[in-house]
Formats: C-alpha cells, sequence, structure tokens
C-alpha cells in the first residue's frame, strides 16, 4: 500500500520528482530536499524573507521517520495534492492525530490556501503550541478573511499563550487589509507592553498598518523609536508617505536612507521613482535613475517600468519609450505605463497603436482601458472612444468603473455631447463620483452651458464640499458671462461654509533648484528681472496680435487692473524665470497647482512662438505642450 501511494505521488507532483521510491517506500533522500525551508514571516516587500522561526518538530522523529519531511517539503513546494494524498496515507495508518504529523499538516493546507482544511485538522489538536497558532494566523493574514486571523489573536490569550513576534506581523496585516485602526491600536498598545515595539519586523508591520489607515504620523513615530533599521523598515516608512499623497517626504526619507548606507532595494526605487513622478520632479528622477545603475539594477524590469512612468509623467515620453523597448519581459504594467503616458501627453495616435501591439502580446486590463479611453478623449476620438469602451465590456468582460466613466464623459464633453454626456452619467452602473461630475462641470465651462454646471456643482458640493476649485470654475462661467450676481452669490456661499480659495502656484526647476511662484509673487530675488522679461515679451505679444482676456477675473474691476492681474499669474512668473535662466532652445518644463486659465493658455502659445521654446505645463488636469504657438490640447482642456 505504501509503495503505491508513493508511486502515486511522484506521478502526480514534479516538486518531488527528486524523492525516487520505486525502489525502496522509505529511502533516505538527499539533505537537500528536507532542509528546512525559511519560512515568509516577514510581511514585506514579498512573501519571501529572510526569517526563520524555529519549528518545534523536526523533519524526523522516531515514531515517523519520513512523513513529517515529506510534509515539510510539501510545505516549501506550496505542493497541496501530493500534501493530501499524504494525509489520507496517515489516517489509513491511523497516526493523523499525532501532534508532530498534524502541525505539518496544518501548515502545508494552510500554505497552499486551503484554510477550510486547516482550520478544521487545527480544531482536532490537543495541544497546540505557538508555532501552529502562527501557521493558521499567517494564513488568514495573507489570504483572508482577514477577520479571522484578528479573531485567532484573541484567541491565544484564552488558550493562555501569547503572541510572539511572529504573530503580530501577521495579525497587523489583517488589520492593515481591513483597515482596522481601532484593533491596529490596541495590537499597538500590547506591542509595548510586551517590549516588542524595538523588533524591526514588528515594527515594520506597525508602520503598514498606520499607512494604510492613513495615519502617517503615527507611522513615522513608530519609525523614529526603531534605532536598528534594515531596509525593509525604510521601504515601510517610504511607501507610508509615497502611498498616502506626501511625496515631497518620501523624496526626503529617501535621501536620508542614502545617507545612512542602508543599501536601497527593487522596493526602494520603484517607491522613490514613483514619488518624483507624481511631483514631475525629473533632476531627481534622474539622480535616483543613476543610484538605481550603480546599485545593478539596470536589468531590473519593475524599476525600469517605474522610470519609464516617471520619465513620461515629467514630460520626457521618448525616453519612456526607449526604457519600456529595452524591458525584457513587457508586463501588464508595463504596457499600462507607457500608453498612459502618451495619453496624458495627448499623443492619442501613439497610445492607440501601442494598445493594438499590447491586444498580441498581453490581455488589457481596466487600467489599460482607462490610458485607451483618455487617449481617445485628448484626441477627441469620439467613435474610436465608443468602439473601445464596447469592447472593453463585450470583449474582455470588464465591467465599467467610475475611472472609465469619467473618461467617457469627459471624451463627450470635448466632442461637444454634453447631453449624451449627462445621460450617461444618469444609467451609470456604479455610483458618479466627483471625478465624473468634475468631468462634466470642465466640459460645461469649455462650452458655456451654465445650466448642466450649476446641477454638476450641486453635486460636486456634496462630494467634496471642501474644494474650492469647482466653485471657482463656475464663477468664472458667471464673469465670462458678467452674471456678477451669480459670482456675488457664490463669494457668499463660499465664506458660509468656510472655503477658502486655493492660491495659484506655480513651480520650475532650474540648476536642480526649484523655485515656486505664487500669483503676483515680488518676493523671489530676481522679481525685478522676471517681470522686466515679462513687460518685454508683453510687448512683443502685442505686436504679434495678442489681446489679454480677462474673463477668467471674476471681480467686478476695471479692465487695466483685471489685465495686471491675468499678466501676473504664477505660470508666467515661472516661464519669465526660466528664459532669462537657461539657454536659448531649451526646454521649460512648469508644474501647476490649479487649472491653467485661457488667458495664459492663449499667453504661452505665443511665448512658445516668439523666443521659439517648447513650454511644457502640467496642470491639475492634464500637460499642455507649447510649441512653435500651438498647444497639444488642441485648445480644450
Amino acid at each position: 500500500m505504501s509503495f503505491l501511494f508513493i508511486q502515486k505521488t511522484q506521478q502526480t507532483s514534479r516538486t518531488l520528482s527528486t524523492l525516487s521510491f520505486l525502489s525502496n517506500p522509505f529511502p533516505l533522500p538527499p539533505p537537500s530536499v528536507f532542509q528546512q525551508p525559511q519560512l515568509s514571516y516577514h510581511l514585506f516587500p514579498t512573501q519571501q524573507t529572510p526569517r526563520h522561526e524555529v519549528d518545534p518538530f523536526p523533519a524526523s522523529t522516531p515514531s515517523s521517520p519520513n512523513y513529517a519531511s515529506l510534509l515539510q517539503s510539501c510545505v516549501a513546494a506550496k505542493a497541496l495534492r501530493p500534501g493530501k494524498q499524504i494525509h489520507a496515507q496517515l489516517c489509513h495508518l491511523g497516526i493523523a492525530q499525532n501532534e508532530n504529523l498534524a502541525t505539518k499538516l496544518v501548515h502545508v493546507y494552510s500554505v497552499c490556501n486551503s484554510l477550510r482544511d486547516a482550520h478544521h485538522l487545527f480544531d482536532k489538536i490537543s495541544k497546540r503550541n505557538l508555532f501552529l497558532w502562527n501557521v493558521l494566523i499567517r494564513g488568514y493574514a495573507w489570504n483572508g478573511p482577514h477577520e479571522a486571523a484578528i479573531s485567532l489573536y484573541h484567541q491565544m490569550f484564552d488558550y493562555g499563550l501569547k503572541p510572539d513576534n511572529f504573530t503580530l506581523p501577521f495579525v497587523l496585516k489583517a488589520c492593515s487589509a481591513l483597515s482596522a485602526i481601532g484593533e491596529g491600536r490596541g495590537i499597538h498598545e500590547y506591542v509595548r507592553r510586551s517590549g516588542w515595539e524595538s523588533d524591526v519586523f514588528v515594527g515594520a508591520a506597525l508602520v503598514d498598518m498606520y499607512a494604510k489607515c492613513g495615519c502617517v504620523v503615527d507611522a513615522r513615530h513608530v519609525f523614529n523609536k526603531i534605532a536598528e533599521r534594515d531596509a525593509v523598515l525604510w521601504n515601510s516608512m517610504l511607501a507610508a508617505y509615497a502611498q498616502n499623497g506626501h511625496p515631497d517626504e518620501a523624496l526626503s526619507l529617501g535621501r536620508e536612507m542614502a545617507a545612512t548606507g542602508v543599501r536601497p532595494t527593487e522596493a526602494t526605487l520603484v517607491t522613490v521613482v514613483s514619488s518624483s513622478a507624481d511631483i514631475a520632479c525629473l533632476p531627481h528622477g534622474k539622480e535616483i535613475h543613476g543610484v538605481g545603475w550603480r546599485h545593478g539594477f539596470e536589468s531590473n524590469d519593475k524599476v525600469r517600468t517605474a522610470l519609464l512612468d516617471m520619465y513620461a509623467k515629467c514630460g520626457h515620453v521618448r525616453v519612456a519609450r526607449i526604457l519600456f523597448e529595452r524591458l525584457r519581459e513587457k508586463r501588464v504594467v508595463s504596457w499600462n505605463a507607457i500608453i498612459t503616458g502618451y495619453a496624458m501627453h495627448g499623443l492619442a495616435a501613439e497610445a492607440l497603436d501601442l494598445f493594438e501591439k499590447m491586444r498580441k502580446e498581453a490581455q488589457p486590463d481596466h487600467v489599460t482601458f482607462v490610458g485607451v479611453l483618455a487617449a481617445c478623449s485628448r484626441g477627441r476620438l469620439l467613435e474610436e472612444g465608443r468602439a473601445f469602451y464596447n469592447m472593453m465590456v463585450r470583449d474582455y468582460c470588464i465591467n465599467p468603473t467610475a475611472q472609465h466613466y469619467t473618461c467617457m464623459v469627459d471624451l463627450l464633453g470635448h466632442c461637444c455631447q454634453l447631453d449624451e454626456a449627462y445621460d450617461l452619467i444618469r444609467n451609470m452602473g456604479v455610483k458618479p463620483d466627483s471625478g465624473v461630475w468634475g468631468a462634466l462641470l470642465n466640459s460645461c465651462k469649455t462650452h458655456g452651458n451654465l445650466e448642466l454646471a450649476e446641477l454638476a456643482l450641486e453635486k460636486l458640493s456634496e462630494l467634496e464640499p471642501d474644494n474650492s476649485g469647482n466653485y471657482v470654475i463656475l464663477a468664472n462661467m458667471y464673469a465670462q458671462s458678467g452674471k456678477w450676481e451669480g459670482v456675488a452669490r457664490l463669494r457668499q456661499l463660499m465664506n458660509d461654509k468656510g472655503i477658502k480659495k486655493n492660491i495659484a502656484c506655480s513651480w520650475i526647476e532650474v540648476k536642480n533648484k526649484v523655485h515656486a511662484f505664487l500669483t503676483g509673487d515680488v518676493s523671489h530675488p530676481n522679481s525685478n528681472s522676471i517681470y522686466a522679461e515679462l513687460k518685454r515679451l508683453e510687448g512683443l505679444m502685442h505686436e504679434a496680435g495678442y489681446t489679454p482676456d480677462t474673463g477668467s477675473v471674476f471681480h467686478d474691476v476695471e479692465e487695466d487692473e483685471k489685465t495686471d492681474m491675468v499678466c501676473s499669474h504664477s505660470e508666467r512668473l515661472a516661464i519669465a524665470y526660466g528664459l532669462i535662466n537657461t539657454l536659448p532652445g531649451t526646454q521649460l518644463l512648469i508644474t501647476k497647482n490649479l487649472r491653467i486659465c485661457e488667458d495664459c493658455h492663449v499667453a504661452i502659445k505665443f511665448i512658445s512662438k516668439i523666443t521659439e521654446r517648447e513650454i511644457t505645463v502640467r496642470d491639475v488636469n492634464r500637460y499642455h505642450h507649447f510649441k512653435h504657438g500651438t498647444c497639444s490640447c488642441g485648445d480644450c482642456w
């Protein structure tokens, strides 16, 4: 019987093919087969971690000389079917309740995500040690339901056991997955009392838990208390900043990490490169690019994908494409990054051409179609956008998300199909979010539809009541229509709600230093030179036919005062600084925290033609590439 069972095991699992049992049902296998695996107890950045908890049951015991080792091999290979076959054989022999073997079986089922079987066996074991509890909690923490991991954690205390520094990262991971900040804080309190707060693995889990719950300050407090920090802990704190909208802090922490001499990992580089991309900080991105190459990551596809995304977001799509073509394996995330990069720069033809190539090599996902539909919107390709939307649903069985609807509303709005856009919103399969209504509001501004804009603002005031930008868009529309009573009403509404208008800010990086400007700013050391350059440009622009458009000024003041206001907008100050501090022909990249106004958009087209410069402005909505007096957005944004 034993011989037949072992022979079947060999046929069904290549992972155990080195165990040659055909001549002897219980031979002595090679030592490498049964050596204890390194259990992946640590949570970051992958499931493989150089951390090893001592197994209380050795691979060989007098009562069961080989079955424990066989089960351990199943654990290492995550081989469920051979594990079940061994379980059946143990039941036949009447030794399945052996404490040693039962623990091994629970471990097999747990790592193979067969948690119902694992828990069933767990309940039958009368003497459960800490290792056994950790194995099952780990399984639930990784695979869910995560509530079960937290429940087992509390049951441990009732059983008379105390969690250790292996238990705690698992249960904290479950809290992270559920964003269960209350449970997480309770576990943190136990960590303090039990003295595990300085443990680097527990600390990393706490940082991750607080980060997933949006509590970045708490995460940093934990991080600061750990004296000896490994790369995993640094990565956890970097991710905490990056995932919660603090890219500047992530970059600063990355520099601090480099100063300590800790070698960066793949996760380190991906996080800091992505943070550079979020703020379009090309010099920092280039610097990290060099650091990665010096540390041997030049052929790492994940780092390359992060870099191509960064270069695309910083306006260097050609460099992004070169990196994309050099990838050894083009994964879906890589295709998505380059397609989205082309789309955000208004290069619709290039994005759609890549999409057709992708369909032959990889399976598009929902992110792919966000990029494709965005490209159609940027290129005003209405029929193509409709066709791709139908393809997504019909051929790839992808249910539209709010992002897809936002792209379609934006596309319809750009093509002056406002009624169809509104009908689409009313018949959405998901609840419209602020992105959807914001796309409609922007389209209404482009085409001057006040009635629909008022409806969009009503919805937006419920979804994001503190976003002043929505009120400003409608106020500008009232001002352009000469409806000053509407402007006054909105201003009063903002005052009543305590909503303050966001201060426009633009910045440019010159010689590795960032220079930021506010509207009408005179605080810069080179202010005199900047305004002199603006005055010079203004004269040349008037000669070329430029006339200021003061419709975006929603103050009922004299026309010359309005002209002064628009002519000193922050993006113009940044451009003037770039012109007088860079060589002729140098491309300028300006980043603005708000939407670029209509007059500045026209003015920058004139400036690009007069100075023979390529000027890229990244505003809150999109990238604008100004060259030879035209903009890549086609004057619709």
